[in-house]
């Protein structure tokens, strides 16, 4: 048999172990890919040296769990998977009262105990890199070469001990390109109400895992159809068989899922795969029927789209900076349509709602939406002509950071005491330019400024309440003409 590849950082500590008497297998995860072709993300020994002794071989180790497993470190390289290599006792364990961990962990000197006890077949496989040897009790070779995910042992009791594992054979579903067995299937739709127990941090965890692998619209299927959805995100359900006219030619499910698709397809990251995922989640909630038209409506579902998501994103516990960064992508993803309708005050709008860091990732899930409904990808030349108006309208101020005044120049110009009313002058100046980036210059600001302070409290905030209605009222116009050339309303 060919020898794999094995870095030397990790020959080192196989060889250390096996020269002080004892066995030393990698294991998991990383023998897997090896056997597929794929470069290990992580590398996991498992031996019959116990935690201690383990510890006695190695100059630097980190020993910080109730499983045995010690770190290894190796400070000679820069490449993070080779940084702290993990040696893990072979371990047996007890029942798993509460479907998330073992009562109880006992050390074992045989390494099929060790194996037994893992999760499927595909990860249940040892090699020996000095030996070249290869320990494969559960056929998990044979499994990948058929491209099948299968349990070590019955489905039923892996997945009652770590309910998690559920959510484990989708995702390697959706990151390999494998299928999961009819057994291990129904054994999933018989355990699936066990997730119940397991903490959303780990369910989050893995569903990310599913959204950044290069399958994750046959993930998201996946929990569907095995009754898991509804512990994520049992929103997207309700798309299921929802009909859309116009543009769409697929239900609002299959658009989202599309959507999806092609964020992994381009590789891009993780906050621009939840908006697409979720761009069209208000759907179903704003679905009325028009009479008139004899067609579907979907009014401010763009609205109710960014509420549901920022539930579903506090639900799973994701930080607020990517959970800002996906509601303001979802709340706003009609803007862009016809280069014609679009004017550089409108994007100078946009391009404050999202922030200038965010506007290329919006233009992002506008073209997951364009896949999503089965249509070609833009135009070259009108894609060159969107980013053009980004680009100069980007150049223009879209914030108040970038008004050529601020609030402590007016402290010290007009010799005034902080306040509120030095927001509404800073608010009423940025709609001005807004309309008109050319009045952005320190003269202007200065002389209006001083306009504005001559003002009554009740006329200040009066003419701010002002440009706030007429700004709301062109960017409805903008969004009317857009939810046309989208084919939606």
């Amino acid at each position: 048999m060919k020898k794999f590849n094995i870095p030397k950082e990790v020959s080192r500590v196989t060889e250390t172990l096996q020269n002080a008497g004892f066995e030393a297998y990698l294991v998991g995860g990383c023998v897997r890919d090896l056997i597929i072709g794929k470069t290990p993300k992580d590398w996991d020994i498992t031996t019959n040296a116990k935690p201690e002794e383990i510890q006695d071989l190695f100059e630097h180790t980190f020993y910080e769990n109730n499983y045995g497993t010690v770190g290894v470190v190796n400070d000679e390289t820069e490449d993070e998977t080779l940084r702290a290599i993990e040696v893990t006792p072979y371990r047996l364990e007890a029942k798993y009262s509460d479907s998330r961990h073992p009562d109880s962990v006992s050390f074992s000197d045989k390494i099929e105990d060790d194996l037994k006890r893992r999760d499927f077949t595909m990860n249940a496989i040892a090699y020996d890199p000095i030996k070249d040897i290869i320990v494969d009790l559960y056929k998990g070779q044979q499994d990948i070469k058929d491209k099948v995910i299968k349990t070590v042992g019955k489905p039923e009791d892996r997945f009652s001990e770590d309910a998690l594992r559920i959510l484990r054979a989708i995702r390697f579903e959706a990151e390999l390109g494998f299928k999961i067995s009819k057994e291990t299937e129904d054994a999933i739709k018989k355990t699936s109400d066990s997730l119940e127990k397991i903490a959303i941090e780990r369910i989050k965890d893995e569903f990310v895992k599913i959204l950044m692998s290069k399958n994750p619209m046959d993930g998201i299927i996946s929990t569907n159809k095995l009754n898991i959805l509804k512990y994520i995100i049992p929103e997207l359900e309700k798309g299921i068989g929802e009909t859309q006219k116009g543009a769409h030619i697929y239900t609002i499910w299959e658009h989202n899922l599309r959507a999806l698709q092609h964020s992994a397809d381009r590789e891009w990251p993780l906050h621009v795969r939840l908006a697409a995922l979720l761009h069209d989640i208000g759907k179903p909630a704003t679905k009325r029927f028009d009479p008139v038209k004899k067609e579907n409506t979907f009014h401010g579902h763009e609205v109710v789209g960014e509420r549901i998501t920022k539930k579903i994103m506090r639900r799973l516990r994701f930080p607020s900076d990517i959970s800002d960064v996906v509601t303001k992508l979802v709340r706003n993803h009609l803007f862009f349509s016809d280069i014609e309708k679009i004017t550089l005050s409108a994007v100078r709008r946009i391009i404050r709602n999202v922030g200038p860091e965010n506007v290329w990732d919006l233009m992002k899930v506008r073209a997951c939406d364009r896949i999503g409904m089965g249509r070609p990808k833009e135009e070259p030349y009108r894609l060159r002509q969107y980013h053009a108006m980004i680009d100069q309208a980007m150049k223009d101020p879209v914030s108040v950071g970038m008004l050529k005044i601020n609030g402590d120049q007016m402290l010290e110009m007009f010799e005034i005491k902080p306040g509120p009313r030095i927001g509404w002058v800073l608010h009423a100046l940025l709609e001005e330019v807004l309309d008109e980036p050319k009045l952005n210059t320190k003269e202007y600001m200065k002389k209006r400024a001083g306009e504005l302070f001559e003002l009554s409290n009740e006329e200040l905030k009066k003419l701010g309440e002002a440009g706030k209605e007429k700004r709301d009222t062109e960017e409805e116009k903008e969004i009317a003409e857009i939810r046309r050339q989208h084919g939606v309303k």
